[in-house]
C-alpha cells in the first residue's frame, strides 16, 4: 500500500503526540495507531508512553511515529512539535502545558463540546488548525469509550489514516479482546471521524510555547523518606475532574442520614464532613467512578450527567488536599483503595 505522508520533519518523521489522564484510553490509543501503521499501512514506525501507576486521572502521554518504509527511525525521545496532537479531556489545558510545541504545522484534535473560538482561547492556541469534537457526548450515545471515537477523528485530522484500515486494526485487537464491544466502538470511530471539521488558528494573540521536559518539585533528593506521599486523596496534577467520562455523583443533602458508606467506598476520599454532617462531594477530586451512589441507602447520592449540573455552585472544595508550602499542586498519589467498583457498573 502506498501511503503519502502529507507533512514531515527534517528527518522525514510525521509525528503524534498524545495528551491524557489515566482512564481515558490515550495509552491504548497509541498502540493501536503504532499497530495501524507498522501492520496496515506498511510504514516504518516507533512508539512509546509516558506514564506512572496508570491510576485514573494521572497523566499519561503517548508518542507515535511514523516515516516512509525507505526511512530508517532512530530516534525515540519524547515528541516537541507534534504534526497532529490528541487532547483528550478539554480540562487538561491550565496546570500542564499539553499545547507546548504547537506550531502551523500542528494539527490539534480535542475532546470538547465548546466552540472552536471559545476552545482557543481556553488552549491559548498559538498557530495551527484545530478539530473541536464532542468525543464524550458521542461516545455516551453509542455507548463506547471516548478513545475510540478521538481515534477517528485523528485519522481524518491527519489526512492520511484510511478509515477502513483504522476499522480494520481495531476490529483485529480491540475486538479480539471484547467482542461484544466491538459494534459500538466502530460506530464511535465513524461517528468521530464524520464529525472532524478543520478550523484554521490564523492571527492569534497567544505567543509559540516551546517544549520543555516538565520538572516535578519532588525529586531523589528531597522527597518524604520512602517515596510515600504523606497527602491522602491526591494526584500529579492534585485535580481529577478530567478523568469523568459524562457522569457524576449528584448529591441531595435533604435526603441524605450521614451515615458515612460514601466516604468509605471512596477511593479518593472527597466527601466533606462538618461536625459529622455530610457536605457533599469535592468535585475537584471526583473522578466519577460512581462507587458511592451504588453504596448509598437513601439514594441522597444519585447518577447524573455532568453537563446537566453546574457543579461549580455546589462544590465544596477540600483545601486541607492543597500542598500549600509547594510551587504547585503536584505530588503524587497513594490512594489505598482499588478503583474496582463493588458492583458491575455500566455506565463507566
Amino acid at each position: 500500500m502506498n501511503i503519502n505522508l502529507p507533512i514531515t520533519n527534517k528527518y522525514g518523521y510525521y509525528e503524534i503526540r498524545l495528551e491524557s489522564i489515566g482512564g481515558l484510553g490515550a495509552n491504548l490509543s497509541g498502540k493501536i495507531l503504532a499497530e495501524l501503521g507498522a501492520i496496515y499501512m506498511q510504514l516504518n514506525t516507533s512508539s512509546f508512553a509516558s506514564y506512572g501507576s496508570e491510576k485514573r486521572g494521572s497523566p499519561v502521554k503517548s508518542f507515535i511515529r511514523y516515516a516512509k518504509p525507505e526511512t530508517e527511525m532512530r530516534i525515540n525521545s519524547p515528541i516537541e512539535s507534534p504534526h497532529l496532537l490528541g487532547l483528550f479531556h478539554e480540562r487538561m489545558a491550565g496546570k500542564n502545558p499539553v499545547m507546548a510545541g504547537v506550531c502551523e504545522h500542528t494539527s490539534v484534535v480535542i475532546n470538547t463540546d465548546q466552540s472552536p473560538d471559545e476552545i482557543i482561547k481556553a488552549l491559548k492556541m498559538h498557530a495551527g488548525t484545530l478539530y473541536c469534537v464532542d468525543a464524550q457526548g458521542i461516545a455516551m450515545e453509542c455507548k463506547t469509550r471516548v478513545n475510540m471515537v478521538m481515534l477517528g477523528t485523528l485519522a481524518k485530522a491527519s489526512g492520511f489514516i484510511p478509515l477502513d484500515l483504522l476499522e480494520q486494526a481495531v476490529t483485529d485487537t480491540v475486538g479480539q479482546k471484547y467482542p461484544q464491544a466491538l459494534k459500538a466502538n466502530l460506530e464511535g470511530i465513524r461517528r468521530g471521524f464524520e464529525a472532524a471539521k478543520p478550523t484554521e488558528v490564523k492571527n492569534s494573540p497567544h505567543p509559540y510555547v516551546p517544549y520543555k521536559e516538565l520538572e516535578r518539585d519532588w525529586g531523589y533528593a528531597n522527597s518524604p523518606l520512602g517515596g510515600v506521599n504523606p497527602i491522602f486523596g491526591s494526584t500529579v496534577s492534585n485535580d481529577l475532574s478530567a478523568s469523568r467520562e459524562g457522569y457524576i455523583p449528584v448529591f441531595k443533602l435533604e435526603s441524605c442520614i450521614h451515615c458515612g458508606l460514601c466516604d468509605t467506598t471512596c477511593p479518593d476520599f472527597v466527601f466533606q464532613f462538618d461536625q459529622g454532617k455530610n457536605t457533599g462531594p469535592d468535585y475537584h477530586h471526583c473522578k466519577g467512578c460512581l462507587r458511592c451512589t451504588e453504596v448509598c441507602p437513601t439514594d441522597a447520592l444519585t447518577v447524573g450527567l455532568e453537563r446537566e449540573h453546574d457543579i461549580l455552585k455546589t462544590h465544596v472544595r477540600n483545601r486541607d488536599l492543597i500542598v500549600k508550602h509547594m510551587t504547585f499542586e503536584d505530588v503524587g498519589s497513594n490512594s489505598y483503595m482499588e478503583s474496582e467498583s463493588y458492583v458491575t457498573n455500566e455506565l463507566n
